[in-house]
Parts: structure tokens; C-alpha cells; sequence
């Protein structure tokens, strides 16, 4: 599979785990960002034994027998018995006293809560071994929140990170990337519905016109992409009848706290900020106040950062009954077309001139 785009994150994950001795790498962002590609396509490329291990979200016996026989593998030993997940990361700290060794615990929050004090077995590993050890070890998780904890003063492992990184959806020109031979229209138009998550974009299949792909993926009953946005939602969110509330209000273009509070039926201004606080640390929403006035809190405004959402809320949501009874391009032709056309990939558009602007470092007015 073609690896697209990432440079900057590549080479700083290159650099670290080029350098001499023990270090300790945290990569954290929302899920389908693409942050496990990032790390198996770096780990491909390096000339060092390599352990890529995607924690599970079960008990710590069956994560340890998953990560030992991986560990039986990649030391080309017969059947290894561990008696838990401390006595595994031992044995693979101790091998790396002789040869560099790159270890990535992927979705590393699942394994934290099924081991009782995980951060501070790590930290204890990682202190006692700081200055002998040859190990590359990884930490990554799309929990944005309980990664960026890890980073805390309170936590166990403050102070071992040596390099962290969130790694956030791409830009236009790199997700344009994945559907090159498409006109420079028909890009923006994918763009504005697929946005910069790798995972999406991977699914545009180039045999097919830009419509024949939203109708494909997002837009027909069934389609691939249909309960992707609620399932995104439902990893961090207990309820999601106020963040539907939220995003419905935001998708027709309600972004100042009052409006969306009149507009939306949550119960309070309390229960408002709760919802809208927990978005913008998922990263699906984005407060913004205008440039040349940051500081004004009256003018601060609330906006879907996920395409993906946005296009959903927008059409799918909002007519759910009619597309239910509807053949899909008679629906797509009622309830989407003109406004697509005429309002949102526009608006899309503008997004990504004012991605060209930073890219040539041009001070925007």
C-alpha cells in the first residue's frame, strides 16, 4: 500500500528513533488519522527489530499472551510464558541492553485499562533502564484526552516523553494525493466530503466519478462510511443525543453559544458547554474567534473540523426519513445538489485557500 504525505511527523519520528540510546515516543490523535500507518511505514524503513503490538480492549492475561507470541516470534523463540505484562516489557527492555529494538504499543489506552497502575510499571522500566537500554518505544492512542494526560505533571510518566506528537488531519494538497488523476474540481469536491482522514480518502475509488463516490460511500443506505460519524462519537461519548443536537445546529450554520442553545434542544447553557467542550477535545469541533480580534469573546464562534461530520449532519442526518424511502440519486438530486454545489464545496474551498496562504507563509487579513 502507497504511503501518502507526512513528511514533517516522519521525519521527526526518524529522528528519534535514530538517536543514541533509550527513547520514548508518544503519538496521540482522533481515530482513522492515520497515526498506525504513520508508525508501521517508519518501522518498515528502519534497519532495527522492529515490534509493532496493537493492545487489545480486554484482559491483561490476553494481551500478554497476544504480545508474547509476537515477542516468540520476532526472536525466533520457541513459545514464550510471561506471567504479566511487567515481565514481558522486562524481557524485551533486557534484550535491548544489545541490539536496538523498536517497540509500538498501538491504541496503548486499552492496555492501561486493563493493567492495574500500567504508567507507573512504565515509568519504573523505563527509569531503571534509562541509561543502558537501546529500546525505541512508542505509545500511541486515539483517546485524545487520556494521551495528553500522560504528558501531566501528576502522572507517572512525566518527564520520560522525549517526543510527542499529534498528528492531525491532512491538508488539502496532501489529501489530494490519494485521488490524483481526478480534476482539480472533483478533488475539492472529494475534499470537502472526505476531508484529510487517510482512511476515508483510501476508499475513493478513481474507476469511479467524484459523485459516484459520495453516493458510494456516505450517501446510499447501507454505504460504507454511513455509521462512521456516530461510532466516532459513541469511543468518547456516553450520549449522543446532545452532540446530535450540536452538530445539526452547527451544520446550518449556527456557531455563537446562544444561537446554538436556542437552536438545539439541549436542556441547559451547562449542559451546552459540557457537550461542546468534549467535541473540541475530540477535535471535531473547533472554537475560533476572528483573527484580527482573538481576544473577544463575543465574537468567539463553534465549527465542525471534520468533513466527514459536516457533510453528514448537513444532508444524511437532517433527511434520514426521506433517503430511507427514497432511490438514492433522486434523493442526492432533492436534498443535496444544489446546496452542495452552490454553498458548500464553496465553502469548503475557501478553507483551502486559507491552507495555501500558510503554506506561503502569507499574513492573513
Amino acid at each position: 500500500m502507497q504511503f501518502f504525505g507526512r513528511e514533517t511527523e516522519q521525519k521527526r519520528l526518524k529522528k528519534a528513533i535514530a538517536d543514541k540510546g533509550q527513547s520514548v515516543v508518544l503519538i496521540y490523535g482522533r481515530r482513522r488519522v492515520g497515526k498506525s500507518e504513520l508508525i508501521k511505514h517508519v518501522l518498515a524503513n528502519e534497519n532495527a527489530r522492529g515490534i509493532y503490538y496493537e493492545c487489545k480492549q480486554t484482559s491483561e492475561q490476553n494481551n500478554v499472551a497476544s504480545l508474547s507470541t509476537l515477542v516468540s516470534e520476532s526472536f525466533g523463540l520457541p513459545p514464550l510464558a510471561f506471567g504479566g505484562i511487567e515481565d514481558v516489557l522486562r524481557f524485551i527492555f533486557k534484550k535491548s541492553l544489545d541490539e536496538k529494538i523498536l517497540l509500538s504499543l498501538d491504541e496503548y489506552t486499552y492496555l492501561r485499562d486493563s493493567v492495574s497502575g500500567m504508567d507507573s510499571i512504565l515509568k519504573s522500566l523505563i527509569d531503571e533502564y534509562k541509561n543502558t537500554s537501546n529500546l525505541k518505544l512508542i505509545l500511541c492512542g486515539s483517546f485524545v484526552d487520556t494521551m495528553k494526560s500522560l504528558l501531566e505533571v501528576q502522572n507517572p510518566l512525566y518527564g520520560r516523553v522525549d517526543l510527542s506528537m499529534l498528528i492531525e488531519p491532512m491538508d488539502y494538497y496532501d489529501s489530494a494525493l490519494f485521488y490524483s488523476t481526478f480534476s482539480n474540481e472533483d478533488k475539492v469536491k472529494l475534499y470537502s466530503v472526505f476531508g484529510g482522514i487517510p482512511y476515508y480518502n483510501r476508499l475513493i475509488n478513481p474507476r469511479l466519478t467524484a459523485k459516484e463516490n459520495i453516493m458510494d460511500l456516505i450517501v446510499s443506505e447501507g454505504s460504507r462510511l454511513e455509521n462512521e460519524v456516530s461510532m466516532n462519537l459513541r469511543s468518547e461519548l456516553s450520549k449522543l443525543v446532545n452532540a446530535n443536537e450540536v452538530f445539526e445546529a452547527l451544520s446550518r450554520g449556527y456557531s455563537k453559544f446562544s444561537d446554538i442553545l436556542s437552536q438545539s434542544h439541549v436542556s441547559s447553557s451547562p449542559a451546552l458547554a459540557d457537550t461542546l467542550d468534549k467535541l473540541v477535545r475530540m477535535m471535531v469541533v473547533v472554537k475560533r474567534a476572528p483573527i484580527n480580534d482573538p481576544n473577544n469573546r463575543k465574537k468567539l464562534g463553534y465549527y465542525i473540523n471534520d468533513n466527514l461530520s459536516k457533510f453528514y449532519y448537513r444532508y444524511i442526518f437532517r433527511y434520514l426519513s426521506q433517503r430511507s424511502v427514497m432511490e438514492p440519486n433522486a434523493f442526492y438530486d432533492r436534498y443535496i445538489k444544489e446546496d452542495f454545489e452552490n454553498n458548500y464545496v464553496p465553502k469548503a474551498f475557501e478553507e483551502i485557500a486559507r491552507q495555501y496562504l500558510i503554506t506561503k507563509d502569507i499574513t492573513i487579513l
